[in-house]
């Protein structure tokens, strides 16, 4: 069985806001964009060759690459440098991460995938600037470059912010989305427990009828749904869902247009806010097991069948509740506490 991974407390909080961008607004984003995609697919083409000649490839020689090819390429040059270092910066931490999966001899479909070439119709549009390279000034996001974003703040920033990403999502949207500082906001106790499983019908389901769909995919939606769900559990068990586990099904792009990397996100930085206690779990096999016996089907169920029949025991339950269950077992919470029955001296949660 694999073993849960706790989600890490956090110290900053993201505040995202949609965008009004002017008629060359997009043109100077999207060109900037174009230098720190060549900048990354640099990084990559250097890093790969360093790995054939048994060589390291460090962020100095990376930064040092940058400055020579800022001195010897005018058009690059022409943009600004802070988001060109967060690329490195950004590169240099996903193959740290690649890396240390491999160390640490974690199976392929638990690894972080190493950095790869982004292509330029396929990539995310997303630039990152640091303190030094923005500001906020007369309700308007100033980024270094000369780059001036109308910013529709439908909260207040709670704190001055550190770092900032202006991206645009595939409807054409563009949002800024603020990293600031925070402070952990801690809840009462319930001695509830809740288990969530990402689907493709719907975004979620979790092992309490209360909460058994997130119907709409927008944010706020999401952020609104995830605050329900930890105030009313002390734990929370969260499939660590992730696109590449799904891209040997037909379902890949409809799974992950449902908005369940949002859904999830907003989970976790709730949980961490609240100071919630919150489990991820990889979802192999999850729609296999049972929860009640633990036994093992030896087929996967099409999507087509809704309804888990455990061959071992005779339980019977909905598909993707026996799934969320599931998530509680291998998180170590109690699934007892999802019937009624708290840890001792704790109240008592309502039944799922």
């Amino acid at each position: 069985m694999t073993t849960p991974r706790v989600a890490q407390r956090a110290e900053h909080a993201r505040y995202t806001y949609r965008l009004r961008v002017s008629s060359t607004a997009p043109a100077a984003l999207l060109a900037e964009w174009d230098r720190c995609r060549w900048i990354w697919n640099e990084c990559v083409a250097r890093s790969r060759k360093a790995y054939r000649d048994g060589e390291k490839c460090g962020p100095a020689l990376l930064d040092k690459m940058l400055t020579s090819a800022r001195a010897s390429t005018p058009w690059l040059a022409k943009g600004s440098s802070v988001p060109q270092q967060q690329a490195i910066r950004d590169f240099g931490a996903s193959r740290a991460k690649a890396l240390k999966d491999i160390k640490n001899r974690l199976p392929q479909r638990q690894r972080a995938g190493m950095p790869k070439h982004k292509k330029k119709h396929d990539a995310a549009l997303s630039l990152n600037y640091t303190r030094r390279g923005f500001r906020v000034q007369g309700g308007l996001l100033h980024l270094a470059g000369g780059i001036v974003l109308t910013v529709v703040w439908s909260r207040d920033l709670s704190a001055d912010p550190s770092s900032v990403r202006v991206y645009r999502d595939r409807l054409g949207h563009w949002y800024a989305s603020f990293v600031v500082p925070s402070e952990a906001q801690p809840l009462p106790a319930t001695g509830a427990v809740i288990g969530v499983d990402w689907g493709v019908r719907v975004t979620a389901t979790t092992t309490s009828d209360m909460y058994q769909k997130v119907a709409r995919q927008r944010q706020d939606t999401a952020r609104k749904w995830a605050k329900r769900v930890v105030t009313d559990h002390d734990a929370i068990a969260v499939e660590d869902f992730r696109p590449k586990f799904l891209a040997r099904t037909t379902m890949t792009r409809k799974a992950a247009d449902a908005a369940i990397g949002a859904t999830k996100q907003a989970l976790i930085e709730m949980g961490r806010k609240h100071r919630r206690d919150v489990r991820l779990v990889h979802p192999a096999h999850t729609t296999k097991d049972c929860a009640s016996c633990g036994a093992r089907t030896k087929h996967a169920l099409p999507l087509s069948e809704r309804t888990y029949t455990c061959t071992a025991c005779g339980a019977v339950s909905p598909r993707d509740k026996n799934s969320a269950r599931v998530m509680l077992v291998r998180a170590g919470l109690n699934p007892a506490g999802v019937e009624g029955i708290g840890p001792p001296g704790a109240p008592l949660p309502v039944a799922a």
